[in-house]
Protein backbone atom coordinates (compact mmCIF):
# COMPACT_ATOMS: atom_id res chain seq x y z
CA UNK A 1 0.00 0.00 0.00
CA UNK A 2 0.76 3.57 -0.78
CA UNK A 3 1.71 5.79 1.99
CA UNK A 4 -0.61 8.45 3.08
CA UNK A 5 0.12 11.86 2.79
CA UNK A 6 -2.02 14.33 5.33
CA UNK A 7 -1.20 17.02 2.39
CA UNK A 8 -3.61 14.87 -0.13
CA UNK A 9 -5.99 14.63 2.97
CA UNK A 10 -5.66 18.18 3.23
CA UNK A 11 -6.44 18.81 -0.26
CA UNK A 12 -9.49 16.43 -0.80
CA UNK A 13 -11.04 18.25 1.84
CA UNK A 14 -11.32 15.12 5.05
CA UNK A 15 -10.95 17.74 7.59
CA UNK A 16 -14.00 19.70 7.71
CA UNK A 17 -16.49 18.37 9.76
CA UNK A 18 -20.17 19.42 10.62
CA UNK A 19 -21.19 22.52 12.55
CA UNK A 20 -20.37 22.58 16.49
CA UNK A 21 -24.28 22.41 17.02
CA UNK A 22 -24.58 18.83 15.29
CA UNK A 23 -21.86 17.10 17.09
CA UNK A 24 -21.75 14.11 18.99
CA UNK A 25 -20.25 14.25 22.30
CA UNK A 26 -17.52 10.98 21.48
CA UNK A 27 -16.37 12.39 18.40
CA UNK A 28 -14.41 14.68 20.59
CA UNK A 29 -11.67 11.83 20.56
CA UNK A 30 -10.57 13.24 16.67
CA UNK A 31 -12.25 16.87 16.56
CA UNK A 32 -9.03 18.85 16.55
CA UNK A 33 -10.88 22.21 16.93
CA UNK A 34 -14.08 24.37 16.09
CA UNK A 35 -13.14 27.02 13.53
CA UNK A 36 -16.20 29.81 12.57
CA UNK A 37 -18.61 27.08 13.60
CA UNK A 38 -17.60 24.03 12.29
CA UNK A 39 -15.20 21.55 13.85
CA UNK A 40 -11.86 20.39 12.31
CA UNK A 41 -11.37 16.82 12.22
CA UNK A 42 -7.48 15.83 13.40
CA UNK A 43 -6.18 14.57 9.77
CA UNK A 44 -3.62 12.47 12.23
CA UNK A 45 -6.45 10.62 13.41
CA UNK A 46 -7.78 10.37 9.64
CA UNK A 47 -4.53 8.64 8.96
CA UNK A 48 -4.37 6.42 11.61
CA UNK A 49 -7.72 5.53 11.04
CA UNK A 50 -7.47 4.92 7.18
CA UNK A 51 -4.37 3.05 7.40
CA UNK A 52 -5.98 -0.04 10.19
CA UNK A 53 -9.02 0.08 7.79
CA UNK A 54 -7.08 -0.26 4.59
CA UNK A 55 -4.69 -2.93 6.50
CA UNK A 56 -8.01 -4.86 7.42
CA UNK A 57 -9.20 -4.81 3.90
CA UNK A 58 -5.74 -6.14 2.03
CA UNK A 59 -6.25 -9.09 4.74
CA UNK A 60 -9.83 -9.55 3.15
CA UNK A 61 -9.14 -9.48 -0.26
CA UNK A 62 -5.63 -11.93 0.57
CA UNK A 63 -8.26 -14.63 2.12
CA UNK A 64 -10.65 -14.23 -0.48
CA UNK A 65 -13.38 -12.64 1.70
CA UNK A 66 -16.09 -10.39 0.12
CA UNK A 67 -16.91 -6.56 1.35
CA UNK A 68 -20.09 -4.84 0.77
CA UNK A 69 -19.69 -1.35 -0.02
CA UNK A 70 -22.89 0.72 1.18
CA UNK A 71 -23.56 4.59 -0.39
CA UNK A 72 -26.86 5.92 -0.51
CA UNK A 73 -25.94 9.34 -0.56
CA UNK A 74 -26.60 11.54 -3.71
CA UNK A 75 -23.04 12.71 -3.78
CA UNK A 76 -21.19 9.29 -2.94
CA UNK A 77 -23.34 7.26 -5.29
CA UNK A 78 -21.44 7.91 -8.33
CA UNK A 79 -17.48 7.51 -7.07
CA UNK A 80 -18.71 4.65 -4.66
CA UNK A 81 -19.91 2.55 -7.60
CA UNK A 82 -16.77 3.29 -9.74
CA UNK A 83 -14.37 2.12 -6.99
CA UNK A 84 -16.34 -1.02 -6.41
CA UNK A 85 -16.60 -1.53 -9.74
CA UNK A 86 -12.86 -1.31 -10.13
CA UNK A 87 -12.03 -3.43 -6.82
CA UNK A 88 -14.64 -6.17 -8.03
CA UNK A 89 -16.82 -5.65 -4.99
CA UNK A 90 -20.61 -5.75 -3.96
CA UNK A 91 -22.58 -2.65 -4.14
CA UNK A 92 -26.07 -0.79 -2.79
CA UNK A 93 -25.76 2.64 -3.94
CA UNK A 94 -29.16 3.13 -4.44
CA UNK A 95 -31.42 2.07 -1.41
CA UNK A 96 -30.57 -0.40 1.40
CA UNK A 97 -32.70 -3.41 1.08
CA UNK A 98 -34.56 -4.29 4.11
CA UNK A 99 -33.97 -7.85 6.03
CA UNK A 100 -30.40 -7.78 3.56
CA UNK A 101 -28.28 -9.49 6.68
CA UNK A 102 -31.68 -10.57 8.54
CA UNK A 103 -33.59 -12.40 6.56
CA UNK A 104 -30.73 -13.27 3.99
CA UNK A 105 -32.59 -16.14 2.28
CA UNK A 106 -35.37 -14.06 1.09
CA UNK A 107 -32.84 -11.52 -0.27
CA UNK A 108 -30.87 -14.04 -1.72
CA UNK A 109 -34.29 -15.85 -3.77
CA UNK A 110 -34.81 -12.26 -5.01
CA UNK A 111 -31.14 -11.89 -6.24
CA UNK A 112 -31.79 -15.57 -8.55
CA UNK A 113 -34.51 -14.28 -9.64
CA UNK A 114 -32.66 -11.34 -11.28
CA UNK A 115 -30.02 -13.47 -12.65
CA UNK A 116 -32.53 -16.22 -13.89
CA UNK A 117 -34.75 -13.16 -15.54
CA UNK A 118 -31.70 -11.75 -17.25
CA UNK A 119 -30.81 -15.26 -18.43
CA UNK A 120 -34.05 -15.38 -20.03
CA UNK A 121 -33.96 -12.49 -21.98
CA UNK A 122 -30.57 -13.15 -23.31
CA UNK A 123 -31.24 -16.79 -24.57
CA UNK A 124 -34.18 -15.69 -26.15
CA UNK A 125 -36.92 -17.12 -24.08
CA UNK A 126 -39.10 -14.20 -23.30
CA UNK A 127 -40.31 -14.11 -27.08
CA UNK A 128 -42.83 -16.88 -26.90
CA UNK A 129 -44.92 -14.14 -24.69
CA UNK A 130 -46.60 -11.27 -26.29
CA UNK A 131 -45.10 -8.01 -26.73
CA UNK A 132 -47.24 -5.96 -23.76
CA UNK A 133 -45.56 -8.97 -21.81
CA UNK A 134 -42.24 -8.88 -22.77
CA UNK A 135 -42.14 -4.97 -22.19
CA UNK A 136 -43.82 -5.62 -18.59
CA UNK A 137 -40.75 -8.14 -18.22
CA UNK A 138 -38.50 -6.00 -19.12
CA UNK A 139 -39.87 -3.09 -16.52
CA UNK A 140 -39.89 -5.83 -13.59
CA UNK A 141 -36.04 -6.87 -14.60
CA UNK A 142 -35.32 -2.87 -14.89
CA UNK A 143 -36.34 -2.42 -11.44
CA UNK A 144 -35.21 -5.08 -9.41
CA UNK A 145 -31.66 -3.93 -11.09
CA UNK A 146 -32.46 -0.77 -9.72
CA UNK A 147 -31.95 -1.82 -6.09
CA UNK A 148 -29.90 -5.76 -7.11
CA UNK A 149 -27.47 -4.67 -9.58
CA UNK A 150 -24.21 -4.69 -7.41
CA UNK A 151 -25.07 -7.50 -5.92
CA UNK A 152 -26.40 -9.77 -8.36
CA UNK A 153 -22.74 -11.99 -8.47
CA UNK A 154 -23.74 -12.90 -4.46
CA UNK A 155 -24.02 -16.17 -3.14
CA UNK A 156 -23.87 -15.99 0.59
CA UNK A 157 -23.56 -13.06 3.34
CA UNK A 158 -20.53 -10.30 2.99
CA UNK A 159 -17.83 -11.43 5.31
CA UNK A 160 -17.63 -6.86 6.16
CA UNK A 161 -19.36 -4.14 5.29
CA UNK A 162 -18.18 -0.50 4.34
CA UNK A 163 -20.38 2.41 4.71
CA UNK A 164 -19.76 5.98 3.92
CA UNK A 165 -22.32 7.64 6.24
CA UNK A 166 -23.38 5.57 9.31
CA UNK A 167 -25.93 7.90 9.98
CA UNK A 168 -27.62 7.66 6.52
CA UNK A 169 -26.73 4.11 6.66
CA UNK A 170 -28.25 3.27 10.12
CA UNK A 171 -30.61 0.07 9.17
CA UNK A 172 -27.53 -1.22 7.55
CA UNK A 173 -25.29 -0.55 10.67
CA UNK A 174 -28.29 -1.91 12.95
CA UNK A 175 -28.46 -5.52 11.25
CA UNK A 176 -24.57 -6.00 11.11
CA UNK A 177 -24.76 -5.30 15.15
CA UNK A 178 -27.25 -8.42 14.99
CA UNK A 179 -25.41 -10.49 13.29
CA UNK A 180 -22.04 -9.29 14.99
CA UNK A 181 -20.37 -8.27 11.50
CA UNK A 182 -17.35 -6.15 11.02
CA UNK A 183 -17.98 -2.19 9.53
CA UNK A 184 -15.47 -0.20 7.91
CA UNK A 185 -16.71 3.34 8.00
CA UNK A 186 -16.26 6.96 7.18
CA UNK A 187 -17.41 8.85 10.55
CA UNK A 188 -17.68 12.55 10.64
CA UNK A 189 -18.23 14.73 13.91
CA UNK A 190 -21.92 14.46 13.66
CA UNK A 191 -21.43 9.82 14.68
CA UNK A 192 -20.21 8.00 17.21
CA UNK A 193 -17.47 6.06 16.31
CA UNK A 194 -17.69 3.56 18.78
CA UNK A 195 -20.08 2.16 17.02
CA UNK A 196 -17.72 0.86 14.47
CA UNK A 197 -15.07 -1.64 14.24
CA UNK A 198 -12.83 0.42 12.14
CA UNK A 199 -13.74 4.04 11.51
CA UNK A 200 -12.07 7.00 9.87
CA UNK A 201 -12.64 10.29 11.12
CA UNK A 202 -13.12 12.62 7.85
CA UNK A 203 -15.90 14.48 5.77
CA UNK A 204 -18.18 11.84 4.62
CA UNK A 205 -20.30 14.73 2.58
CA UNK A 206 -17.56 16.23 0.41
CA UNK A 207 -17.54 14.23 -3.01
CA UNK A 208 -13.43 14.73 -2.93
CA UNK A 209 -13.27 13.43 1.03
CA UNK A 210 -14.51 10.13 -0.41
CA UNK A 211 -13.35 10.22 -3.83
CA UNK A 212 -9.85 9.96 -1.82
CA UNK A 213 -10.87 7.32 0.55
CA UNK A 214 -12.63 4.79 -1.18
CA UNK A 215 -9.95 4.72 -3.56
CA UNK A 216 -7.25 3.83 -0.98
CA UNK A 217 -9.72 1.13 0.52
CA UNK A 218 -10.25 -0.06 -3.15
CA UNK A 219 -6.40 -0.41 -3.99
CA UNK A 220 -5.64 -2.29 -0.52
CA UNK A 221 -8.35 -4.72 -1.75
CA UNK A 222 -7.04 -5.18 -5.20
CA UNK A 223 -3.14 -5.43 -3.50
CA UNK A 224 -4.72 -8.03 -1.63
CA UNK A 225 -6.43 -9.88 -3.97
CA UNK A 226 -3.41 -9.85 -6.44
CA UNK A 227 -1.19 -11.10 -3.62
CA UNK A 228 -3.84 -14.31 -3.02
CA UNK A 229 -3.75 -14.78 -6.81
CA UNK A 230 -0.05 -15.03 -7.28
CA UNK A 231 0.21 -17.50 -4.00
CA UNK A 232 -2.55 -20.02 -5.77
CA UNK A 233 -0.47 -19.66 -9.08
CA UNK A 234 2.77 -20.58 -7.29
CA UNK A 235 0.50 -23.82 -5.54
CA UNK A 236 -0.88 -24.99 -8.71
CA UNK A 237 2.71 -24.85 -10.55
CA UNK A 238 4.04 -27.04 -7.50
CA UNK A 239 1.31 -29.09 -7.96
CA UNK A 240 1.92 -29.28 -11.92
CA UNK A 241 4.93 -30.22 -11.22
CA UNK A 242 4.78 -33.10 -8.67
CA UNK A 243 2.25 -34.66 -10.91
CA UNK A 244 4.66 -34.47 -13.76
CA UNK A 245 7.21 -36.08 -11.07
CA UNK A 246 4.66 -38.61 -10.57
CA UNK A 247 4.13 -39.71 -14.42
CA UNK A 248 7.62 -39.80 -14.67
CA UNK A 249 8.25 -42.27 -12.12
CA UNK A 250 5.22 -44.37 -13.38
CA UNK A 251 6.75 -44.07 -16.62
CA UNK A 252 10.27 -45.15 -15.67
CA UNK A 253 8.29 -48.35 -13.83
CA UNK A 254 6.39 -49.01 -16.78
CA UNK A 255 9.52 -48.92 -19.04
CA UNK A 256 11.22 -50.96 -16.47
CA UNK A 257 8.20 -53.84 -16.60
CA UNK A 258 8.42 -54.12 -20.22
CA UNK A 259 12.43 -54.46 -20.32
CA UNK A 260 11.62 -57.31 -17.57
CA UNK A 261 9.30 -58.80 -19.96
CA UNK A 262 11.08 -59.01 -23.05
CA UNK A 263 14.17 -60.82 -21.02
CA UNK A 264 11.85 -63.64 -19.50
CA UNK A 265 10.76 -63.78 -23.50
CA UNK A 266 13.70 -64.17 -25.38
CA UNK A 267 14.79 -67.83 -26.37
CA UNK A 268 17.19 -69.65 -24.52
CA UNK A 269 19.60 -71.52 -27.08
CA UNK A 270 18.79 -75.48 -26.91
CA UNK A 271 21.58 -77.63 -25.51
CA UNK A 272 21.80 -80.51 -27.92
CA UNK A 273 22.46 -83.93 -26.07
CA UNK A 274 26.01 -85.49 -25.81
CA UNK A 275 25.94 -88.24 -28.01
CA UNK A 276 30.16 -88.55 -27.88
CA UNK A 277 30.21 -91.20 -25.41
CA UNK A 278 27.63 -93.30 -26.40
CA UNK A 279 28.83 -92.78 -30.07
CA UNK A 280 32.17 -93.88 -28.48
CA UNK A 281 30.98 -97.60 -27.25
CA UNK A 282 29.43 -98.55 -30.22
CA UNK A 283 32.42 -97.90 -31.61
CA UNK A 284 34.45 -99.99 -29.70
CA UNK A 285 32.01 -102.84 -29.90
CA UNK A 286 32.24 -102.59 -33.39
CA UNK A 287 36.14 -103.04 -32.85
CA UNK A 288 36.36 -105.99 -30.83
CA UNK A 289 33.76 -107.48 -32.83
CA UNK A 290 35.30 -107.06 -35.63
CA UNK A 291 38.86 -108.31 -33.99
CA UNK A 292 37.02 -111.47 -32.78
CA UNK A 293 36.06 -111.91 -36.99
CA UNK A 294 39.48 -111.87 -37.64
CA UNK A 295 40.45 -113.99 -35.18
CA UNK A 296 37.86 -117.08 -36.37
CA UNK A 297 39.28 -116.33 -40.06
CA UNK A 298 42.86 -117.05 -39.13
CA UNK A 299 42.19 -120.19 -37.12
CA UNK A 300 39.86 -121.47 -40.05
CA UNK A 301 42.31 -120.77 -42.60
CA UNK A 302 45.15 -123.18 -39.87
CA UNK A 303 43.16 -126.23 -40.10
CA UNK A 304 42.36 -125.88 -43.98
CA UNK A 305 46.03 -126.15 -44.68
CA UNK A 306 47.41 -129.74 -45.29
CA UNK A 307 49.63 -131.48 -43.25
CA UNK A 308 53.11 -132.02 -44.10
CA UNK A 309 54.75 -135.54 -44.82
Amino acid sequence: MKDISLKDLLEAGCHFGHKVSRWHPKATTFIYQAREGIHIIDLAKTKDGLQKAAEYVKKLGEEGKLMLVVATKRQAKGVVTEAAKRAGLPYLTNRWVGGFITNWEAVKSNIEKVNRMKSEQLDGSWKKFPKHEQVKLEKDLKKLLMVYGGVVELTKLPDAFFMVDIKTENNCLKETQRKSLPVIAIVDTNADPNNVEYPIPANDDAVGSIQHLINYIADAYIEGREIREKLEGKAEKKKINSQQITENKEEIKEIKAEIKTVENKEVKPEVKPEKKKDEEKTSEVEVKEEKKEVIKVKKSTKSQKPKSK
